[in-house]
This record gives structure tokens, C-alpha cells and sequence, in this order.
């Protein structure tokens, strides 16, 4: 129990913080909308599906990467909250600025065939593997919740529930924001959403980088 009551604590900032990266409509998640909109929800699931495997993937790759790098250096740890904490303040600032900004959202449309859910799948989960800013986010949100010496159910824990949130969250995207209604509420509750999500980025940046 003490050694969970050590570690929980960093898993549930961690799941916190990718929480609520993925409320944030980037290109993935306006493609899911485009594509539940103009396509239907079946091709929307499949390509959010795709997403959150690839999510799950980058997930894996990086807290085996990380654990294998501070069983070997633990002072890497530094460099990597350093990277984590300020991709997390760069977070902030995107959300704040994109708060004060006037802009629609704009869905974009994933082209493919009904019959062919599979390509809407592998296109999800082409466009999350080959996209760069994936990595960084995931160091930022791993460096969360994994510790120099952490046992393995920590990573484990932060793998599984943040693949599981990956599919919920992305499959909910493509169910209640397949009506225009939807696009246009948020539209409407959008400033307060970035705001509050550029204060929490924010925090959570300065206190990892200011963590021991």
C-alpha cells in the first residue's frame, strides 16, 4: 500500500494530463468529426479506433524506451522533465492563444469507402505513428507519472488505462460530435474550454519543472 500510495499519484496526473490533451480538437480529432459527419459514425469509430491503437502504440514505445534509459541513467530523469515540463508550458500557451483567437471549427473530411472500414483504421492509426508531435507529448505526460526506479505496474498502469481513455474519448468524439448541433456548442463553449485547459498545462509544466 505505502509503495502505491507513492507512485498513484503521478499515474493519475499523468492520465489527468492526457485527458485532457485529447479535449483539445487538433487534426485527428477534427478528422474524426468530419469524417462521423459527412461519412457516417461507422467510418468516424473506425478511424478513432485507429487513433487510440496508435496512441496505445507511443504509449508503449515510450515508457519502454524511458524505463530502459533511467535503469541505465537516472539522471536522465532531469533532461527528461526538463523536455516534458516545457512542451507542457508550450501546451499552455497554444491553448491560451488559441482561446483569444476567432476562429470556426473546421472538420476535415477523411476520404475512403464505406465498405472499407479497415482504411479508415489504418489511416487512424498511419497518421498517429508518423506524427512527430505524438513523442513529445507522450515524454511530457509519461515524465508525469514515471519516477527513477518505478516498478514495472506503474508503467503498465499508465500504458492500459491511457489506451483505454485513448478509445473511450476518441470514440465519444465520433458519436456525439457527429451532428452539427454538437460542433456548434463547442464552438460556443470553446474559449472557456482552452482556457482552462492553458492554466492547467501551465501548472502542470512549472511544477515538473520545478519537481526534485
Amino acid at each position: 500500500m505505502d509503495q502505491i500510495s507513492i507512485y498513484l499519484p503521478g499515474v493519475a496526473l499523468a492520465y489527468s494530463a492526457f485527458l485532457l490533451s485529447i479535449m483539445t480538437p487538433g487534426p485527428n480529432i477534427l478528422a474524426i468529426i468530419g469524417t462521423s459527419m459527412r461519412a457516417g459514425r461507422t467510418p468516424g469509430l473506425a478511424l478513432a479506433l485507429g487513433i487510440a491503437t496508435g496512441s496505445m502504440c507511443w504509449a508503449t514505445l515510450t515508457v519502454a524506451g524511458l524505463s530502459t534509459l533511467l535503469a541505465s541513467y537516472a539522471a536522465a530523469l532531469t533532461v527528461i522533465k526538463i523536455v516534458g515540463g516545457t512542451y507542457l508550458l508550450w501546451l499552455g500557451y497554444k491553448a491560451f492563444r488559441s482561446a483569444f483567437s476567432v476562429y470556426d471549427i473546421e472538420a476535415v473530411v477523411v476520404s475512403g469507402t464505406r465498405d472499407k472500414i479497415y482504411g479508415y483504421y489504418l489511416h487512424g492509426l498511419t497518421v498517429q505513428m508518423t506524427n512527430p508531435k505524438a513523442a513529445l507529448a507522450w515524454i511530457a505526460i509519461i515524465s508525469l507519472g514515471l519516477q527513477a526506479g518505478a516498478p514495472l505496474w506503474v508503467g503498465l498502469s499508465i500504458i492500459v488505462g491511457s489506451g483505454l481513455l485513448s478509445m473511450l474519448i476518441h470514440c465519444l468524439y465520433a458519436l456525439a460530435f457527429s451532428t452539427a448541433a454538437m460542433v456548434r456548442w463547442y464552438g460556443k463553449a470553446r474559449r472557456w474550454i482552452q482556457v482552462a485547459l492553458g492554466t492547467f498545462f501551465s501548472l502542470v509544466g512549472v511544477k515538473l519543472l520545478a519537481s526534485e
